[in-house]
């Protein structure tokens, strides 16, 4: 590889900063090793610039030295960030405001100039904005840290002597500080990521106990039926929803809901979905009504430009002639098993769009005679499309194969089939949102 004898000169000239380290003169290498290892220790902004100073920033042999800033400022403005003439200075990444805002003079002059620079034979102007900081300096190497091209921060070091910096270290210096203040610039960006990613989820924390709130508090007693339900999200906040209204003439209203997605989102258009459903001015004793009513609203108010949708099944149980009837909106259909046979049956007819989608839509509606211990399972997709260690589904005939067994409440069945998930995936986090409604006839 052949090399520009322009590059050559900036090393093969004077000698190096690394060499010129106090106490490590003949072992530049130890030198370097020992800093980069101190500075890996650390994931500290404020303590890693505290080790360069101390160690890089030492071997250049200075009186004082600043920090400018131009960040988040129109020309000809700046700031000092930093100074080490300063006592009880503020921090200059949380307290900026503290910081005065100046304009022009040399500082102003050398961070907008946009280059390194050395001033061999400085005098200050006693009218510079900065005189009282400078006015007893006679030489300054200014070292510019970019970002995007251009001189947002610089670096100043400075001495009572003339010709006290050596041209030939400002290369090094240069790329030296850039990169540094580059992993510096990294950790900041890291620090307000980490503070703006704790605010969301205090924020999404809010919104998953105000949907949970919205959530039955406590199940219904209905005669000769017995309820038991399971909500888990995958994450704080999600998209299903479960509910159970109390209806005249003891009859019962049984809902299941998942809004596509998970995540607030998906739990913002819940709770509308539950607003809609508790503000149904239709009879809540005829599903497809219901439905209808809530598909109607979500898709002029809600879903229309987002193209969200809401998969729902809700059904009216009549405990007086132990049927149930219902209309399903795209909702994975309950799966109901006969006790006297064993068997299984899907409550998937009539077949409907889900809500939020097609204007004008009529929602059907279907009935079925139940008998005594018969078990009914409703379900979000989350139940059935749980993960297991090789990436294969819980599916349907596990969760069957669960129901059909003999089940002396509906409690002891719920939790029958969140062990049997919990077995199948491994008892690892899920993936969508787990609801599931158990009803027992008896």
């Amino acid at each position: 590889m052949s090399t520009d004898s322009s590059e050559l000169s900036t090393v093969t000239q004077g000698r190096s900063i690394f060499s010129s380290a106090p106490g490590d003169t003949d072992d530049p290498l130890k030198f370097v090793t020992d800093t980069v290892k101190e500075l890996s220790g650390t994931t500290d902004p404020r303590e890693m610039l505290q080790i360069f100073g101390d160690r890089v920033g030492g071997v250049v042999v200075r009186d004082h030295s600043m920090n400018l800033t131009r960040r988040e400022l129109e020309s000809p403005k700046y700031r000092i960030a930093r100074c080490s003439r300063w006592e009880d200075a503020p921090d200059p990444w949380t307290e900026q405001h503290k910081l005065p805002v100046h304009e022009g003079g040399i500082l102003g002059e050398l961070i907008y100039g946009n280059e390194p620079r050395i001033i061999d034979d400085f005098v200050a102007d006693p009218n510079d904005p900065a005189y009282d900081l400078l006015h007893d300096i006679r030489s300054l190497m200014a070292v510019p840290n970019y970002d995007q091209g251009k001189s947002l921060n610089m670096m100043l070091m400075l001495s009572f002597e003339p010709n006290a910096f050596d041209p030939a270290l400002l290369p090094e210096v240069l790329w030296t500080s850039n990169l540094f203040g580059r992993a510096i610039h990294n950790l900041r960006v890291g620090e307000e990521l980490g503070r703006a990613y704790a605010q969301i989820d205090k924020e999404v924390k809010v919104v998953s106990d105000i949907q949970r709130s919205l959530l039955p508090r406590q199940l219904p007693q209905v005669p000769n039926l017995q309820l038991a339900a399971s909500y888990r999200t995958a994450r704080q906040a999600g998209g299903d929803y479960y509910d159970l209204f109390e209806l005249p003439d003891g009859k019962l209203g049984i809902l299941i809901a998942d809004v596509c997605g998970h995540g607030p989102a998906a739990a913002v258009l819940m709770a509308v979905t539950h607003s809609l459903f508790h503000t149904n001015s239709i009879p809540a004793e005829s599903p497809g009504k219901t439905l209808d009513y809530v598909n109607a609203r979500l898709l002029k108010d809600y879903t229309h430009e987002s193209r969200s949708f809401v998969t729902a099944f809700y059904g009216v149980y009549d405990p007086a002639n132990r049927t149930l009837t219902y209309s399903c909106a795209g909702h994975d259909p309950p799966r109901v098993c006969n006790a006297d046979t064993g068997t299984f049956s899907l409550l998937d007819e009539p077949r409907n769009m889900p809500l939020g989608i097609s204007q004008g839509s009529a929602h059907d509606e279907a009935t079925i005679a139940l008998a005594v211990g018969d078990r009914i399972v409703f379900y979000t997709d989350g139940i059935t499309e749980a993960h297991g260690p090789e990436g294969q589904l819980f599916g349907t005939q596990r969760l069957d194969s669960v129901l059909c067994q003999s089940w002396p409440d509906a409690k002891t069945l719920l939790d029958a089939v969140l062990e049997a998930v919990d077995a199948f995936t491994g008892g690892t986090a899920p993936h969508d949102d787990r609801t599931l409604l158990v009803a027992k006839l008896t």
